[in-house]
C-alpha cells in the first residue's frame, strides 16, 4: 500500500555539524533522515496504543544534490511510501530555500517490542501512517 501525507520540519546548521570542507557533513543529513522519521511517528502514533513501537533501519538510501553552510535555515519533509507485510519505505525531501539539497529513501521494519522481531503491519498502523 502507497501512503503520501506530509510532514516538515524547519531547522537552522549548527556549528557542529559543520565538516572540514565547511558544509554539513554526509553522516548528519543520515542523523536529520532519522531525526525527522522519528518526529513524525512520535507525532502520529501519540494517542494510540502503538507510541512505543519499535521501527529499524534496513537500508537507507541518500542523494546529495547541494550543500547546506553554517547557519542556512533548512526543511526536512518527510512522507510514507509502500508500506506492507513488516516493512515500511519512507521519504525524505531536504531543501535550503525552494533548492533540493539532499534526498532519502529508508526501509523501517516493524519490531514487537517484547520478542524484539519483526511483526507485521496491522491495517490500524496503516491508517496510522495515513490519517486521511
Amino acid at each position: 500500500m502507497h501512503l503520501k501525507e506530509s510532514f516538515s520540519i524547519k531547522r537552522t546548521v549548527v556549528k557542529k555539524e559543520i565538516d572540514e570542507l565547511n558544509h554539513v557533513n554526509n553522516v548528519v543529513y543520515l542523523q536529520w533522515v532519522q531525526d525527522i522519521a522519528k518526529l513524525h511517528w512520535k507525532e502520529l502514533a501519540k494517542n494510540s496504543d502503538y507510541k512505543d513501537a519499535i521501527w529499524v533501519v534496513l537500508r537507507h538510501e541518500i542523494d546529495y544534490l547541494g550543500e547546506a553552510t553554517l547557519q542556512d535555515e533548512i526543511k526536512l519533509t518527510t512522507w510514507v511510501g509502500d508500506t506492507g507485510a513488516v516493512k515500511s519505505i519512507r521519504h525524505v525531501a531536504i531543501y535550503k530555500g525552494e533548492k533540493l539539497i539532499a534526498k532519502a529513501e529508508t526501509t523501517w521494519c516493524l519490531l514487537n517490542k517484547k520478542t524484539l522481531r519483526p511483526t507485521r503491519i496491522t491495517e490500524s498502523i496503516v491508517k496510522l501512517l495515513s490519517p486521511h
